[in-house]
């Protein structure tokens, strides 16, 4: 089996592969470990990290108590995010590797001659031909550059080149509203940067619910951070040092001036000069490959997964990989289960979720119902005194089954496994408020809220409810 990438659709492929007892040849011409660990999910929460420490150290919310941070060394940040990104990627991919005897690693450019047939270009521009029984296409996402007049000679910074820089900037623009201008946009300012987020769309998180998004961005203006909704971006240029857009804002023209701009207006999937066309591989809308349940493409014997299908979630491209890796070399093919997927945006507080909102249940035929329970009901984050945010379940009225969950919380991303297992194993909401939640935990916030579907919590006693 030849695997094209070497991120984590295309790594779990290769261990799931191995342990099938294939011969397995990777092929990748990016840093191992792939977007996630190159300017992706692993850098840039640690950079949310860092900024949510020093936040917080500046604003304590407990009386008596005097604290502070002050951020001398923005390149040192950077350094030991660094080191910690270089050992993980030692531990976790480069050593695991060592161990697959029958794993050859190729770095180069891989394409497509055939259904059978991999063509491996070196960075030194020497060649090799592979030839395989099976092929995996597993080649990733990179972010999408909208065509804007300018943008090609201000130097724009993509998320991974935003998490490379070494200076804090002074003034950064973030054109884009979904969650990696949220996200890098909040840790920015945090830290000390000047921020503008400029999106498109009429809300902020255009793709969430409306409360959902108001809360968020009534978090973020709190901190000082601009966010200008229904943005047409015209052009962009340089001028007096300075990056200057030029945007339509509510039919007015209007300028945005920086030190710095961050395109983050989504991600496309790697799929050009692959020699798709060549092996007979078609693609969905999009320019992801297109593939059937089962993870194979138009062309008998090769797969795809991960980003290069449709950019999403680095736990669901690993999924997708092994699984894609049992489907082209075992005898029984498993289709890809579409379970309920929880997602999380890492801001702070936190967004969250899992299943359906309850527009969504309703458009899917259900007699959907919806309980928002908020924050400051919940003793553990009274105590904590992290009391922003609010816990939404919507439930099947007919069967009481949980349909799906909406969080705004502090480290809300933790209460949503225990949703998914609920949804995907059929509990009711009755089991949910039935269930037993540590007093002064967070998780206690999914019991109350359970329990809100038949009983006002504001009227019970918080340590006898």
């Amino acid at each position: 089996m030849v695997i094209l990438g070497g991120g984590p659709a295309g790594f779990a492929a290769a261990v799931r592969a191995h342990e099938l007892g294939a011969r397995v040849a990777m092929v990748n011409d990016g840093h191992l470990g792939g977007a996630c660990y190159h300017g992706g999910c692993v850098p840039s929460k640690a950079l949310v990290r860092a900024s949510q420490a020093h936040h917080r150290a500046n604003r304590s919310p407990f009386a008596g108590l005097r604290s502070g941070s002050e951020l001398v060394d923005f390149a040192a940040l950077v350094r030991q995010r660094d080191e910690l990104l270089a050992g993980l990627r030692r531990r976790e991919y480069e050593e695991v590797l060592a161990g697959l005897p029958r794993l050859s690693y190729f770095c180069g450019r891989g394409r497509l001659r055939g259904r059978t047939a991999v063509e491996v270009t070196a960075d030194s521009g020497e060649g090799r031909l592979l030839r395989a029984e099976r092929v995996l296409i597993a080649t990733g996402a990179s972010p999408r550059l909208p065509a804007l007049p300018g943008l090609d000679g201000v130097g724009c910074l993509t998320s991974a080149e935003a998490l490379s820089l070494t200076e804090l900037p002074e003034a950064l623009l973030v054109l884009g509203g979904g969650y990696v201008a949220a996200e890098l946009g909040q840790a920015f300012a945090r830290l000390g940067s000047r921020v503008t987020i400029l999106t498109r769309g009429e809300q902020f998180l255009s793709g969430q619910p409306v409360d959902v998004a108001e809360a968020l961005a009534g978090f973020f203006r709190e901190e000082g951070v601009d966010i200008v909704t229904g943005v047409e971006a015209l052009a962009v240029e340089r001028r007096g040092g300075r990056v200057v857009l030029r945007a339509r804002v509510a039919g007015e023209e209007a300028e945005f001036a920086g030190s710095h701009l961050l395109v983050a207006t989504g991600r496309r999937p790697n799929t050009d000069d692959l020699g798709l066309e060549e092996a007979g591989v078609e693609r969905a809308p999009g320019g992801g490959v297109a593939v059937d349940d089962k993870l194979e493409t138009s062309a008998p014997g090769v797969f795809a997964a991960g980003d290069a299908i449709r950019p999403l979630f680095v736990y669901l491209a690993a999924y997708e990989g092994a699984l894609a890796a049992e489907n082209a070399l075992g005898s029984r093919r498993r289709p890809r289960e579409d379970g309920p997927l929880p997602w999380v945006i890492f801001t702070d507080p936190q967004a969250s979720g899992v299943g359906m909102d309850v527009d969504e249940a309703r458009q899917a035929g259900f007699d959907a119902e919806a309980v928002t329970l908020p924050l400051e009901r919940v003793a553990g984050t009274l105590v904590a005194r992290e009391a922003r945010g609010f816990v939404r379940l919507v439930r099947d009225r007919a069967s009481d089954r949980l349909l799906g969950a909406r969080l705004v919380a502090p480290e809300g991303g933790e209460l949503v496994a225990e949703l998914t297992l609920a949804i995907r194993h059929g509990l009711t909401t009755a089991e949910l408020a039935a269930s037993f939640h540590p007093y002064l935990t967070r998780s206690e916030a999914v019991r109350l809220a359970a329990l809100q579907f038949r009983k006002d919590v504001a009227h019970l006693s918080r340590c006898a409810g």
